[in-house]
């Protein structure tokens, strides 16, 4: 993200989807700040243990995928670190930011996401109290949890969050 945005709703230009190499997504990332270049990089941690240690690791949230906005010149500069496998245009620039914003005030929140299989079918829903409230998504139960999925639909991917049923408002 850009020292001088406190949203990515501040950025100025065309959005893209960089389809990175494999385990490129931080490194691209690091890349794009030395070219002043913005961009969004949604992470989580996972813990691990193993024989007797507990292992921490900052992993992007969608696997692969890497948000980043700016005009044509930025777009070659982004092509010449060589590590993009495939740029996806977005046709719909306006729903992705409303949907890549939803991701970034739950991660500012502090609430821990975790990657979600994309569910197209389900319950459409607000949350009208508690740091989230506005973020829209759909219910699914996980575990005797409820969990409130937020998707990317262009990716067919989405992450999800564990929520209190009392926090939510059905939509349709």
């Amino acid at each position: 993200m850009s020292p001088n945005a406190e949203s990515i709703r501040d950025f100025i230009g065309h959005w893209w989807v960089a389809h990175t190499k494999s385990r490129n997504e931080k490194a691209l990332a690091h890349d794009l700040v030395h070219r002043d270049i913005n961009y969004f990089l949604p992470m989580n941690w996972k813990v691990r243990r193993r024989s007797r240690r507990t292992i921490r690791s900052l992993l992007p949230l969608f696997s692969g995928y890497l948000f980043f906005c700016g005009n044509e010149n930025q777009r070659v500069e982004l092509l010449r670190t060589n590590r993009v496998a495939n740029l996806i245009e977005v046709n719909d620039q306006q729903n992705l930011i409303d949907e890549l914003v939803q991701i970034e005030r739950a991660l500012r929140a502090g609430a821990p996401l975790t990657p979600y299989k994309y569910i197209k079918a389900g319950q459409r829903c607000r949350v009208i109290a508690g740091p989230l409230t506005d973020l829209t998504g759909i219910v699914v139960r996980a575990k005797n949890a409820t969990r409130l999925l937020l998707q990317i639909d262009m990716l067919g991917q989405a992450a999800s969050v564990e929520i209190d049923v009392d926090m939510l408002e059905f939509l349709d």
